[in-house]
Formats: C-alpha cells, structure tokens, sequence
C-alpha cells in the first residue's frame, strides 16, 4: 500500500479532505521533525508532504533503502530541498505557487508601516504604561506616500507588493536578474534597474523578493547596506538566508539605515540575540502566508499535485522530476 507521510498539521479543511486518500500518516503533535526522523522517512514512505521546517539533504537522499518518489512540499519557497540530489535520485518535488501572493504583500506593506510609522515602539509605549499623551514631536515617523520603493525581484509577490506601494501613492523601481516584459512594467508603473546598487541607493524601501539559496545567501551585506540612505528601511518577507543578519544588526546601530521590518530569519525559530535588542527594528513570526485563505489554498493545491501523482499524471507545479 502506498504510504504518505504529511510532516506538519495543515489547516482542518486540507486534512479533512486528505484523510480521504488511503496511507496517510500525520503529525499530530505539529513539532517539526528531527534530522533522523526525516532520514527515516524517506525510507518508509513513498511520499513526504514537508514544509518549510523540513530540511531535506544530499546525504539524506543518497542514503541506503531510499523509498520516497514524491516530496509534495507545502509552500512555494524550495531552498530546504537539495533539488539536484531529488533529480539525481528519481524524486518529484512539487510546490505551491501562486496561492500566497496576496497574503505575503500585504506583511511587506505592514512591515513598512510598522517600522516607518514607529508602530512596535508606540504599543509597547502603551502596554508599558509610558504614554503621557499626545505632543508633537511625540514618536515621529514617515510616511509611505512620496517615497521611492525598491524591489529586489519582481515575482508574483513583488510585483502585488508594487500595486499595494502605488495605492499608497510610491513610486516603484525594481532589479531582478532578467528584465519584465515591457507590458508588465507598465501594468505596474515600475522602472527597471540593471544594477543592483543603484536601487539601494535610490529607494526609500527597500522590500526582498528573491529566493533563498546559494545564488542569494548574504546578498545584503555590510557593503550593500552601507548602499542605502540613512533614511532609508529595508524590508524582507524573502528568505532569511538573503539578509547578513550582524551586519544588518551594525547597520541599525550605527544608523547606516533608519529602520527594517523581518518577517523571516537566517535559523528560525531561533532568532539571533543581537537582532532581539537591535534599535529601529521589527519584527514577526514569518506570517507571510499566514490567513486562512492562503494556507488553505495552499494545502489544497498541494492536494491538486498529489491526487495527480497518484494517478500516474505530471503534478501541475512539478519543479523537479526524473
């Protein structure tokens, strides 16, 4: 009998209707799985639903008695998952693209507001009992109208972030590794930048849209940050990996930046203790997909690659294969 293992509890609606398919297994305690555990897994099951938490290795795919043929990861974001080693052995990994980009935008652009409008200090201000009242150079912050937003990558979700900072009346620039179509900048009213340092020191906000990876670790270093204008808020909903957290960490210190918003971190759950006591800084829980329409739909389309596995189909959003 076909066994499928789902490593993390997903919303009631997804697990009711996986409950369905015969083999499954589920992680009823929702901790994340252990190194061992995962290793043990790819021997046992046929398929492996992981998620983000999941690190799947090269050594853990070329190991004795490999028995999955299908990662169907709950997510879009791939960079926990050796994709070459998943080709190298016969895996199929899919994804879940498309379903998270409202959800993702909207924490960029709360993330600017937070940080540019002093939101975290005003409610600990008042949770701490230290308001003495409206004044007027109490808590002075920035507005988001006027300013200049920078995009790093222009995918799904940054060009929905860009849409979101026009309503807010910003004007957009953005560098990516390969240009938009002439049609799509226009849609959004967003003007290209071939170099990326020249977007650093052009933009108000910076917001990070790339992916995770080799390609992108520590692109925001002490050298690209010291780009940026001393008023300027850098902004990542990306992955943690992209950001030189000590550096970002000198940087507010110093005042090389005004501020930044992180939704996401380099070895979450654990956040670096300097990043804790940095000044101008907030911070969330990585929320980025974080409603119930998004996570369900994200489960669901996950569902979609599934049944269509099952059924001997090529899954929609397969992005690795044999």
């Amino acid at each position: 009998m076909m066994k499928i293992l789902v490593t993390r509890k997903w919303p009631n609606d997804v697990e009711r209707e996986l409950a369905t398919r015969s083999g499954l297994t589920f992680n009823t305690s929702d901790s994340p799985m252990s190194a061992s555990s995962l290793r043990q897994a790819l021997t046992d099951y046929d398929v492996i639903c992981p998620t983000v938490t999941d690190r799947i290795t090269r050594a853990m795919i070329e190991q004795q008695g490999l028995r999955t043929a299908l990662l169907c990861n709950y997510g879009a974001g791939l960079d926990h998952i050796d994709l070459d080693a998943c080709r190298e052995a016969g895996i199929t990994v899919t994804n879940t693209p498309d379903v998270l980009t409202d959800a993702t935008a909207e924490v960029a652009l709360t993330l600017m507001l937070m940080v540019a409008r002093r939101a975290g200090e005003g409610e600990r201000e008042l949770r701490g009992g230290d308001w003495t009242g409206w004044r007027p150079t109490h808590l002075l912050g920035r507005q988001l109208s006027g300013s200049v937003l920078g995009l790093i990558g222009f995918g799904r979700i940054a060009q929905r972030t860009a849409q979101l900072g026009r309503a807010f009346g910003m004007d957009v620039i953005y560098h990516s590794r390969s240009r938009a179509a002439p049609a799509v900048e226009a849609e959004h009213r967003a003007q290209y930048r071939p170099e990326l340092e020249s977007l650093l020191r052009e933009s108000d906000f910076v917001s990070l849209h790339c992916p995770g990876g080799a390609a992108t670790d520590n692109l925001i270093d002490t050298a690209r940050l010291e780009q940026m204008r001393r008023t300027a808020f850098l902004i990542n909903t990306a992955r943690g990996s992209v950001i030189d957290e000590d550096a970002l960490v000198t940087a507010l210190e110093s005042g090389a930046i005004a501020g930044a918003g992180l939704d996401v971190f380099r070895n979450e759950p654990a956040i670096s203790p300097a990043l804790m006591d940095a000044p101008n800084l907030v911070m969330l829980p990585h929320l980025g997909s974080a409603t119930e329409e998004s996570r369900t739909a994200m489960g669901m389309r996950a569902l979609d690659n599934l049944d269509h596995w099952l059924r001997g189909e090529a899954p929609p959003d397969r992005v690795a294969h044999p």
